[in-house]
């Protein structure tokens, strides 16, 4: 049994994106190289389709152009997880003694106007 193969509008479905962002991406990232049928049809293997999901995390949800998220794909730039490089203040004792001295002094201001 082989395995899947996607056409470029099953997987363009599957991510929730256009097919022309699929074939765009293809001339941007060599890596993605999908083969081909005898009458030109692109077919995306599972992992055609996970290059595309981290193409697209790359590119839209952390923002990255198409030349630093080829750079992380090529393996010579690294990625910054948003929620690894930000402190969970919620956790900080002093951040928390900050807030609730900021709120109090608004709500003095507050009560002075009225």
């Amino acid at each position: 049994m082989s395995a899947p193969t996607y056409r470029i509008g099953e997987a363009a479905e599957l991510l929730q994106l256009e097919t022309h962002v699929l074939r765009f991406w293809q001339s941007k990232f060599p890596q993605l190289a999908p083969s081909r049928t005898e009458k030109g049809q692109r077919r995306y293997t599972e992992e055609d389709v996970a290059l595309l999901r981290r193409i697209k995390q790359l590119l839209h949800e952390q923002g990255m152009t198409i030349e630093g998220a080829r750079r992380v794909l090529e393996g010579g730039a690294k990625t910054i997880e948003p929620a690894a490089c930000q402190k969970d203040a919620t956790s900080d004792p002093a951040f928390l003694r900050h807030v609730r001295d900021e709120l109090l002094a608004i709500r003095d201001i507050l009560a002075r106007q009225d």
